[in-house]
C-alpha cells in the first residue's frame, strides 16, 4: 500500500464487468498512469507499469487489431453475461443521475 493511498480519499467508482460468463464488480480508475481503465482491485490504478507487457501488447494490436475489434463487437452483442452488464451500468448511471 502507498502513502497516497492512506493520505487521499480513494473514490473509485465501481463498475460491473465480465469475467468469463460471470458478472462481477471492478472499479474504474480515476488517477493514476491507468486512469479510465477498468481494473479488478483499486491497487492495481498506481501500480508501475510493466513496459515488456506493454510493447507486447502494442505490438499485438497493430497486428490483431481489426479482427480484435470485429471479436469484441460480436461477443459484446452475443454473449449473455456481456449483455447483462451493459444493461446493469446503464441502471446504475441512470439512478446516480437522478440525485
Amino acid at each position: 500500500m502507498l502513502l497516497r493511498e492512506l493520505t487521499q480519499k480513494l473514490d473509485e467508482k465501481q463498475v460491473w464487468a465480465r469475467s468469463g460468463q460471470k458478472v462481477v464488480r471492478k472499479y474504474r480508475c480515476v488517477g493514476g498512469s491507468r486512469k479510465g481503465r477498468i481494473v479488478a482491485k483499486m491497487s492495481q490504478c498506481y501500480a508501475p507499469i510493466d513496459i515488456k507487457k506493454r510493447a507486447k501488447l502494442r505490438q499485438t494490436k497493430a497486428r490483431l487489431g481489426s479482427r480484435i475489434v470485429r471479436k469484441t463487437k460480436r461477443t459484446k452483442r452475443t454473449n449473455p453475461a456481456s449483455r447483462r452488464v451493459q444493461a446493469m451500468n446503464k441502471a446504475t448511471r441512470r439512478s446516480t443521475r437522478k440525485r
